[in-house]
């Protein structure tokens, strides 16, 4: 895959996680904190032009992997779509 398909792919995925956590309730404190962090992330990535390739900080993927972490158990459609970010990140060499 080249690299304008991978950012395709990426902002594709970033939008379905982004979905999914407005879609997404019943979770803890810990949880929402989690979301909303998430979610300011997911916005910001999103924000920035389609002309410019997705840029990720290792904080981002710190908190995806923590929220993976968290959610594992109680919503498995959040988690699945988690790990389908990171592993479209780490396809594309972030």
């Amino acid at each position: 895959m080249d690299n304008k398909t991978d950012d395709k792919e990426l902002r594709k995925n970033l939008h379905q996680l982004h979905d999914e956590i407005t879609n997404t309730q019943a979770v803890d404190e810990k949880g929402r904190e989690l979301l909303r962090d998430l979610e300011a992330d997911i916005s910001a990535l999103l924000e920035r032009s389609e002309e410019t390739p997705v840029q990720v900080h290792p904080s981002i993927i710190q908190r995806l992997e923590g929220a993976l972490d968290h959610f594992e158990v109680t919503h498995p459609d959040l988690t699945m779509l988690i790990s389908k970010l990171l592993d479209s990140l780490s396809t594309a060499g972030i």
